[in-house]
Formats: structure tokens, sequence, C-alpha cells
């Protein structure tokens, strides 16, 4: 292939971001409610620190009301909770953002377990997945839900299509899957125990990377004319920039359509979390 089309999602993130401000001025017009996401943050997690810090900014951009919860590598699973039960009940917050990973010794399970349903901003609560199995979920983990947001803008087909997704997490993998056979993909799940890998990757007519291993994708791995979601974004020393987990150029020569690193995917994710919040402050804030 030569001529490949590329997903760009800085400009797709951008159009969506202008979107959701519409929807955040109209809300407040309406009902004089302030779209409000909190986001909580443990640990000293560099990439975290960054991440809350971006999506603070993009709230502001928006018009969200955003505000993050601190706590140093001292605090417990208790002090977590608190902090979230607090947020559930606080009418001035629609969207709850449990950035992870938390640090060890921390339950995970249970903090996530404790967001309500209603403000599950980041699509990964166990109440929210149990509703993407059935197919109606309100809030979809926000990085999958971008990926196929940004297949959805560029008008590439998914049903029909042998989608492979490497990678399993419950942030990204798994229901990347489920949103795929929801589409009425036919869905492939590869994963590091996975045997003889490229095998299944040359069959793959929409290949998902989502590892975190830097470059594990070449080209000589995929099908030609493939269109391949690369969610990695992976710190390599000596490099001057971050890269996928796909290898790009190899990639590039062989797939139809591809995801740049950066500037694919990732700009999908926070433009996801702010559509997702702005629906739950107008779910919470119905018309009359």
């Amino acid at each position: 292939m030569t001529d490949v089309t590329i997903l760009d999602g800085t400009k797709t993130a951008k159009a969506i971001r202008l979107e959701v401000a519409s929807r955040v001025a109209t809300l407040k017009e309406r009902t004089g409610v302030t779209t409000g996401l909190a986001a909580v943050l443990a640990g000293d997690n560099p990439a975290s620190v960054t991440y809350v810090a971006m999506k603070r900014k993009a709230c502001a951009a928006a018009g969200i009301h955003s505000e993050v919860h601190i706590f140093d590598s001292a605090a417990t699973t208790e002090d977590i909770l608190t902090c979230v039960i607090d947020l559930n009940n606080n009418p001035n917050i629609h969207g709850i953002l449990v950035q992870h990973p938390l640090p060890k010794g921390i339950d995970e399970h249970a903090i996530l377990a404790a967001v309500s349903p209603d403000k599950d901003a980041d699509g990964i609560g166990r109440a929210s997945l149990g509703e993407l199995v059935k197919g109606d979920a309100p809030f979809v983990a926000c990085t999958p839900q971008g990926m196929i947001t940004l297949l959805d803008r560029y008008r590439i087909d998914i049903a029909g299509k042998h989608a492979v997704v490497i990678g399993r997490s419950v942030i990204l993998g798994k229901p990347m899957a489920l949103l795929l056979l929801n589409r009425d993909a036919t869905v492939t799940i590869c994963h590091s125990k996975t045997k003889n890998l490229a095998e299944f990757t040359r069959q793959a007519d929409i290949l998902v990377a989502a590892v975190g291993k830097p470059e594990m994708i070449t080209g000589d791995m995929l099908k030609p004319g493939c269109v391949v979601l690369d969610a990695g974004y992976n710190r390599v020393e000596g490099r001057s920039s971050d890269v996928g987990d796909c290898h790009y150029a190899s990639c590039a020569a062989v797939a139809s359509t591809i995801t740049p690193v950066p500037g694919g995917v990732g700009p999908m994710t926070i433009a996801t979390l702010l559509e997702n919040t702005v629906k739950a402050a107008e779910r919470l804030n119905p018309a009359e």
C-alpha cells in the first residue's frame, strides 16, 4: 500500500470538544447547572499526574468545572473510598474519574465499584462494564469508545469485519472487543499468552494494538489493506518522541488506514471523557 489514510485524532478530538462545549453551555443556560468532573489521584506516578493535568486543561476549555483530589502514598483504601462516596453525593459533580493505576496496597476493584454508575465518566465501573456486555452502556471506557468514534467519523465500516484485539485489560482490550462485537464485527482477542501471534494479526481487517510494548507489531504481521488502531504510548530510551505498539513506518506501508502516535488515539481518550461527563450531567439534569 502506498496511500495510507491517517486517522487524525487531534483534529477529530478538537471537533468533539467544540460539540461538548456547546452542550455544556446549553445545559447551563437551560438549568443553571455547571457540568463538573472530579478526578481522584493517588500516588506519585508521573504519567498519571501529567494525564490529570491534561484533562483539567481540556475541561477548562470546554467550560467544565474540574477538581482533583490528591492522595499521597500513605493513603489507604478507606481514605479513597470516603472521597469517592463524598463525590457520589456531591450535586456539583457529575463525572468521577479514578486515575489508574492506583498504588500497590490499594483495592482498585473496591474503589471503582464504589463510583456511582450515574457518574462513571471513565466507563470502567462494574455496572458500566456489565451494561456494555448487554450492549447498551450509557458510559463506555474512554479509549475504546474514542477509537470507535474515530472509525465512525472516518466512515469506516465495522460490521462483518474480522477485528483482532491484542490486549485484554479491563480499561481497553476487553471493552474494545465488546464494542466491536456489538457493532457486528467478528472478534478475536489475543494477549501475552497467545502463541503464533502473527497468524492471527494477518487475518485482521481491523487490528487494535493495546499491549503497551513498543513497536511489537510490524508490517509483515499485517494483512494488506487492514485498518490499524494503535492504542500504545511508550517511552523508549534514546528516542525523541514516544512510540506506539506498532512500528509505524512498516505498518503504514501495508495498512490502508492507521492511527499515528502521538496524535491518534490519545486525544480521542480525553475528548471521550469530556463527552461522557456532559452526558452524565445531562442525564442527572433532564429537561422538564
